[in-house]
């Protein structure tokens, strides 16, 4: 058994303290570590780094980790044998942090988006190769067991030839004069890299081109639809990002990607995620842990008629698709697949690369909103 030290940087963050210290890394300790293809175990040592030394304090002894740091500017953090870098401060911080990482020669994977311009990703992306560290990006989407689940359909061939895909995601976040909102107040400031096109489109970069094939264009308006919101000590301020985007996207092999993402929508649908398929032989609606089907041969023939009430109940007419299998918290998943690149140099391919693409969409997607038009997405070398 071994240990490997993982600087954690922006760990007092939310998906910082709940995904990935709690229930990854500490998590990987509890069960003895990550297992390694020779049967040996390595595990994780997490060095707690951020700006708010009360945080980190009380953070460190709840949970136990010894280690811990209020240096934001890393003078100190990397010069130790922690052979990780982790980053999950928010966007316009990151591109230093992991810079100096790998000058450093740390092994770095971070949150996404890796960047907030195409420009500074793909500059993370060539100092990753040029100072020859491993390097990876967060696609957790990808081991949810809803979305592996519909992978599970697309490799047994369920759908035949896929036509569409849609995508409903979000949820009413409060603006907080009457209820306290549930997502900081940094995702609605632009300038502190807030805003919806630049927290879910990375994610649908991966999401689409992992299971349906790359995307070549994309149509999007971005809105701001609620302009005044309370912040954490109550004040209120002026929201300067986007809390909605409505885009329709075209993939390889002429499949169409239509996707609704939204903090201003209040939820009618099975799960805050949903995303349907439709293929020549069949169809599937995925959400966040379940799946459903319905195949060409039990496929109702609905017909068009205004005038009768509706007696047929749609939703009797899917199946759900097994579990077949224990799912794992995703942030886990890949945080286990990330150490054994690291430790073990098994294969993965969740790299800078990948995350400039996700950056990619969400450049063009704004692009798209601002001038009102159809925007092919340039194919650049990662």
């Amino acid at each position: 058994m071994q240990e490997i030290g993982i600087i954690m940087n922006g760990v007092t963050g939310r998906m910082g303290t709940n995904q990935h210290l709690i229930r990854s890394i500490l998590a990987l300790r509890e069960e003895g570590g990550v297992e390694l293809p020779s049967g040996e175990r390595v595990v994780p040592d997490p060095l707690l780094v951020g700006r708010n030394e009360r945080k980190l304090r009380e953070l460190s002894e709840e949970h136990g980790v010894e280690r811990w740091a209020a240096d934001p500017d890393l003078e100190t953090c990397l010069d130790g044998d922690d052979e990780i870098y982790f980053d999950s401060q928010i966007t316009p911080r990151r591109p230093d942090g992991l810079l100096k990482a790998m000058e450093a020669g740390k092994d770095v994977y971070c949150e996404k988006p890796l960047a907030s311009d195409l420009d500074t990703a793909l500059e993370l992306a060539r100092a990753a190769e040029e100072h020859g560290v491993k390097h990876g990006i967060v696609q957790d989407k990808l081991w949810l067991p809803g979305l592996m689940k519909l992978q599970r359909l697309i490799d047994q061939d369920f759908f035949g030839d896929i036509l569409s895909v849609r995508v409903e995601f979000g949820y009413w976040v409060f603006p907080g004069q009457v209820q306290t909102a549930q997502r900081p107040s940094w995702n609605y400031r632009a300038e502190d890299g807030g805003g919806i096109v630049d927290d879910m489109f990375s994610h649908w970069s991966y999401v689409l081109e992992s299971l349906f094939g790359g995307i070549e264009t994309v149509r999007c308006l971005q809105k701001t639809h609620i302009d005044e919101r309370i912040d954490e000590s109550g004040d209120a301020y002026e929201a300067t990002a986007d809390d909605a985007a409505y885009a329709i996207m075209e993939l390889e092999d002429d499949v169409v990607a239509q996707l609704n993402s939204s903090w201003t929508v209040r939820v009618n649908r099975d799960d805050l995620l949903e995303i349907q398929v439709d293929g020549t032989e069949g169809s599937a609606v995925a959400g966040l842990r379940d799946c459903k089907t319905q195949h060409r041969s039990n496929t109702p023939k609905p017909e068009w008629n205004p005038d009768t009430p509706k007696e047929h109940d749609f939703y009797d007419d899917w199946t759900g698709v097994p579990n077949n299998q224990e799912f794992e918290n995703a942030f886990k998943v890949q945080w286990e697949k990330f150490i054994r690149h690291v430790v073990a140099d098994e294969p993965f391919d969740r790299d800078f690369s990948a995350g400039a693409r996700g950056v990619q969409l969400t450049e063009a997607a704004y692009r798209s909103s601002e001038e009102g038009r159809r925007v092919v997405l340039d194919e650049f070398e990662g």
